[in-house]
């Protein structure tokens, strides 16, 4: 029996097994089998693999990777987006190789990759899809461009997302696994676990061969998310939908498609239509900020922006600049909203916020 085949027996099993409290241990269990040899599958079926792979050199303040079916117009979008010059064709598999551009935006440079179009079972190495797939699990924000005509595709690119460890707008959990030498499996909680129990805690963690571990939970999290915690080898990526072409479609036709895919983006990438505002949320969903850098006794350099993440302490920016600044960090002045005066002192755990304005002061 191949690895294929023993899935398909473990969600079978799954299948015909009633979830009760009875059960719940023994289901965990039989998903921890199932994530241990889809992960085993992936491994072979891309070891047999030959050819070149995707080499990616990344740039810029954030990456961005256009997913989606062959033929959705992801090239013409990239083309839109950025200063790329992607090829352009109406037949399928236009894209051959990655094709990277950069979108300047609210003085962000964001890289964003044209990737050859997936088809089903890319995840498992058909098309080259794990090589395809690979650059999104590295990527700060996904973008998933659907055909206006074919939405349903939309559940297949997220079962191959997640198949290859990608968990597109989800958080990662807080949950901290320790090994230990003995002792056995302690578990300890800060919050109410409303899907597992010490049962299904130490059922599923005795299938990843850990027998003595210190297990802390934070979060309440399911059966699968607690797999995802084990394998620790998932990507927690922000992730958009957008759907092209709109513009050969009336409103009704987009209000059918709002009822089962509540929040897309509708664009045109042929007829340039949202584009400015597509640009704006793949801003907002980096959680970038703009911090303007002022050095002594000279004006704030409003031209050219530092971008950070949102949450950025005034250390983590001197880190940015250079080591020197880190090490002989003094103090800093802020003006700008996170701040309750202009030109406030700070220390190096402060929180920077967007606009602000910041001057380092290093020791002599």
């Amino acid at each position: 029996m191949d690895i294929d085949d023993k899935i398909k027996k473990i969600e079978d099993e799954i299948q015909k097994t009633p979830y009760n409290k009875a059960t719940s241990h023994h289901i965990g269990k039989l998903k921890a089998k199932i994530s241990k040899l889809k992960e085993e599958s992936i491994k072979r079926k891309s070891s047999g693999v030959k050819g070149k792979g995707f080499h990616v050199k990344k740039s810029g303040d954030s990456t961005a990777v256009l997913v989606g079916f062959p033929s959705v117009g992801k090239s013409t979008l990239l083309n839109e987006l950025t200063n790329a010059e992607s090829k352009v064709g109406d037949y399928q598999f236009t894209t051959l190789d990655i094709v990277p551009g950069i979108m300047e935006y609210k003085g962000a440079k964001i890289q964003i990759f044209d990737i050859p179009g997936i088809i089903t079972g890319a995840s498992g190495g058909k098309g080259r899809g794990k090589e395809i797939l690979s650059v999104a699990r590295t990527a700060d924000i996904i973008l998933i461009v659907l055909d206006v005509f074919n939405p349903q595709h939309l559940d297949i690119i997220l079962n191959e997302l997640r198949d290859i460890g990608i968990r597109p707008n989800e958080k990662e959990p807080d949950v901290t696994v320790r090994r230990k030498k003995i002792g056995g499996v302690n578990v300890s909680s800060t919050v109410e676990l409303t899907h597992l129990d010490d049962k299904i805690i130490r059922s599923i963690i005795n299938e990843y061969g850990m027998h003595n571990a210190d297990v802390l939970f934070r979060d309440d999290i399911t059966i699968d998310q607690f797999i995802d915690v084990l394998e620790a080898n998932r990507s927690y990526i922000p992730l958009l939908i957008l759907l092209n072409k709109v513009d050969l479609v009336d409103n009704s036709y987009l209000e059918e498609i709002e009822k089962t895919i509540p929040q897309f983006i509708p664009i045109s990438a042929d007829k340039k239509l949202n584009i400015d505002f597509l640009k704006n949320q793949i801003f907002e969903n980096l959680n970038l900020i703009r911090i303007y850098l002022k050095p002594q006794g000279k004006k704030a350099d409003y031209e050219d922006p530092l971008i950070i993440k949102n949450g950025t302490t005034v250390l983590d920016v001197c880190g940015k600049l250079h080591r020197d600044f880190v090490k002989n960090f003094r103090h800093g002045k802020v003006w700008g909203k996170s701040v309750k005066f202009p030109g406030q002192k700070i220390g190096p755990d402060h929180v920077l916020e967007d606009k602000d304005v910041l001057r380092v002061i290093l020791k002599k």
